[in-house]
Parts: structure tokens; C-alpha cells; sequence
């Protein structure tokens, strides 16, 4: 079961503000901030885990390239005994 994301309410209301902007100067529609909210709820519920394992996957793909980088040096730094 994945832990739902919940945003510090300032980082909440500034990508509202941004939402409602958008729908503004893009759609020329207009959105409450009651309907941005609930978009922003949506999409963290359901398209924020999709997000959300990608970066996991790219964090643990860097981490093993480092870790095979590293294994490598350490490789070059080991002295040969006779």
C-alpha cells in the first residue's frame, strides 16, 4: 500500500495558483481554486506512485552505475603481491 503524498499547504497553494493560471492562458477556460485543488488531489493520488516509482527507478539506475564506478577504482588501486 503506498503512503498517499500529501504537500505542505504553501507548496499546495502555489501549484493551485499555477493551475488555475494555466487553465487561464492556455485553455482560456476559466478554474476555481475548490476545482484546481481537486485536480491536484486526483493527480497525486493516481498519477503521483507512477511518478513516483520512475524516480526510484532512475535513482537506483545512478546509484548502481556509481557503485559499479567505484568498484572499478577500487579494482585499479589494488596492489599486486608477487
Amino acid at each position: 500500500m503506498m503512503i498517499p503524498i500529501k504537500l505542505p499547504r504553501e507548496e499546495k497553494e502555489q501549484i493551485i495558483e499555477q493551475l488555475v493560471n494555466f487553465y487561464a492562458e492556455e485553455r482560456s477556460e476559466e478554474l476555481g481554486s475548490i476545482g484546481a485543488e481537486q485536480i491536484i488531489d486526483f493527480m497525486l493520488r493516481e498519477i503521483a506512485p507512477y511518478v513516483y516509482n520512475r524516480a526510484i527507478e532512475d535513482a537506483l539506475k545512478v546509484v548502481m552505475e556509481k557503485s559499479s564506478s567505484i568498484e572499478e577504482e577500487l579494482y585499479a588501486l589494488e596492489r599486486r603481491t608477487r
